[in-house]
C-alpha cells in the first residue's frame, strides 16, 4: 500500500493521516475503516468546517459585532486551529484570525467613538427637551393656553421616556442633572396650572352668583311690562360686566335672563302693534301734508314761504303720532322743506344786513374812484400813443368794471 497525498496532507500505509505545516508535518488521526481517499476527505471536511467558522467570524466583524465577543471567538478559534485535527491550509486560517485580532482593536475604537457620539446626541436631545419644558414653565400663567400647554408637557415627557428606554445609557451625573431640571419645570407648570384653575373656579363661582342674582331681578320685572325695559337694560349692562361662569352655566343662566327680557319686549310689541294700528290714520294725513309742504320748495318769496311752512307745521303737530317705523321717513321729507325755507331767510338777512351794506357802499365808492382814475389814465395813454400803457390801463379798467358789475347785481 502506497501513501495517498494531497497538497496539504497524506495518508501512510498504516492509515495514519498527516497535515503539512511550515515546520514539517503533524499526525492528525486515522480513518481505519475507510480508504485513504475517504480518510483524507474526512479530515479535509474538518478543515472546511474550521474555515467556515473563520469566515462567519469575519462577517460578524464587518457587521460591527461586539469587540469582546469577537476577541473571545478569535482566541478560541486560534487555539483550535493551532492543534486542529484537519487537513488544509491551517496557516492561512491562523493568519486570518491574526488579522481579525487587529480588527477587534479598530472595531473597539470605532464603537467607542460611535457610542460617544450617540451619548452626545442623546444629551443634546435631553437638553432640548429640558429647554422646551423650562420655556413653558417661564410663560405667564394668566396668558397660557392650558389645554395646549398640558398636551405639550405630556408629549415632552413621553419623548423623554422613549429616549431613556431606547437611547444609550447616559453618564449618571449629567443624566441626573437634566432630569432634575426637567422635573422642576414640570412641577412649576403643574403648580401654575393648579393655581390658574383654582382662580378661574373662584371667578366662575362669583360670576355665577352675580348672574343668578341678575336673573332673579330680571324675572321680577315681568309685572311691570314695557315699563320694566329700562331697568332690564341696566341689568343687561351689569350682566356684560359680570364675567364668565363657564360655558354650560353661562348658557343656562343667559337663557333664563333672555327669557325674562323677552316677556317685557313681547308686552311692548303688543302695545306698539295697537298704537301702530291707531297711528295709521295719522300717517295718511301727514303724508298728504308733507306732499303739500314740498310744494313750498318752488316758492322764492321768503315771507310767503315762511307763512306756508308755519301753516304746515301747525297742522303737522295737531295730527299726532305715526307708526314708529315711518317717523323718520316723513320727518326727513319735512326737514328738507324747513331747510330750504331757512336758507331763503338767511339769504335775505345777508342782503339786508346794515353792516354788510355799509361795507359794500364804502367799497363801491373806492371802486368808482379807481375806475374814474383808470379812465383818465387810459385817455392820457391814447393821447400819447403808448400802446403798452394803453393795454395796461385797459386791463385794469376792465377788471374794476367786472367787480362793479358783480357787486351791483
Amino acid at each position: 500500500m502506497t501513501d495517498q497525498k494531497t497538497p496539504w496532507g497524506r495518508v501512510d500505509e498504516t492509515g495514519t493521516v498527516y497535515v503539512r505545516e511550515a515546520d514539517g508535518e503533524r499526525a492528525v488521526g486515522s480513518y481505519p475503516d475507510g480508504t485513504p481517499e475517504e480518510a483524507l476527505a474526512y479530515f479535509e471536511r474538518k478543515f472546511t468546517e474550521l474555515a467556515g467558522q473563520v469566515t462567519l467570524l469575519e462577517q460578524r466583524v464587518k457587521r460591527g459585532a461586539s469587540p469582546s465577543d469577537v476577541s473571545k471567538a478569535v482566541a478560541t478559534l486560534t487555539a483550535t486551529v493551532t492543534t486542529a485535527n484537519a487537513v488544509g491550509d491551517l496557516q492561512s486560517l491562523a493568519t486570518r484570525l491574526e488579522a481579525l485580532g487587529g480588527a477587534v482593536t479598530e472595531l473597539t475604537e470605532k464603537q467607542q467613538a460611535e457610542a460617544k457620539a450617540a451619548i452626545a446626541a442623546a444629551l443634546a436631545e435631553r437638553e432640548a427637551l429640558v429647554v422646551e419644558a423650562e420655556k413653558l414653565a417661564a410663560q405667564d400663567p394668566a396668558k397660557a393656553q392650558w389645554k395646549t400647554v398640558t398636551a405639550q408637557v405630556d408629549d415632552l415627557f413621553a419623548r423623554w421616556q422613549k429616549q431613556q428606554t431606547e437611547g444609550p445609557r447616559l453618564p449618571k451625573g449629567e443624566d441626573n442633572d437634566l432630569w432634575k431640571r426637567f422635573r422642576a419645570a414640570r412641577t412649576t407648570i403643574d403648580s401654575h396650572r393648579r393655581a390658574f384653575f383654582a382662580e378661574l373656579d373662584s371667578q366662575h363661582r362669583d360670576a355665577r352668583n352675580a348672574k343668578q342674582a341678575l336673573v332673579e331681578k330680571a324675572e321680577a320685572l315681568a309685572s311691570k311690562g314695557p315699563d320694566g325695559i329700562p331697568a332690564y337694560r341696566a341689568l343687561l349692562d351689569e350682566w356684560k360686566l359680570a364675567g364668565r361662569a363657564g360655558k354650560k352655566i353661562d348658557d343656562s343662566l343667559w337663557a333664563k335672563f333672555k327669557a325674562a327680557g323677552d316677556v317685557l319686549y313681547a308686552a311692548k310689541s303688543e302695545i306698539d302693534a295697537q298704537e301702530n294700528a291707531e297711528f295709521d290714520a295719522n300717517l295718511k294725513l301727514k303724508l298728504e301734508l308733507v306732499a303739500e309742504a314740498e310744494g313750498i320748495l318752488k316758492i322764492t318769496d321768503r315771507a310767503k314761504a315762511k307763512e306756508a311752512l308755519f301753516s304746515v307745521q301747525k297742522r303737522w303737530d295737531a295730527i299726532g303720532k305715526v307708526p314708529r317705523d315711518q317717523v323718520r321717513v316723513i320727518e326727513d321729507r319735512l326737514r328738507k322743506v324747513e331747510n330750504a325755507v331757512r336758507k331763503l331767510d338767511e339769504e335775505h338777512w345777508q342782503k339786508s344786513n346794515p353792516e354788510r351794506q355799509q361795507r359794500e357802499q364804502g367799497f363801491l365808492g373806492q371802486l368808482n374812484e379807481a375806475i374814474a382814475k383808470l379812465e383818465q389814465e387810459l385817455a392820457d395813454a391814447k393821447a400819447s400813443g403808448d400802446k403798452k400803457k394803453i393795454a395796461a390801463a385797459k386791463e385794469a379798467l376792465d377788471a374794476r368794471k367786472a367787480w362793479l358789475g358783480a357787486l351791483s347785481s
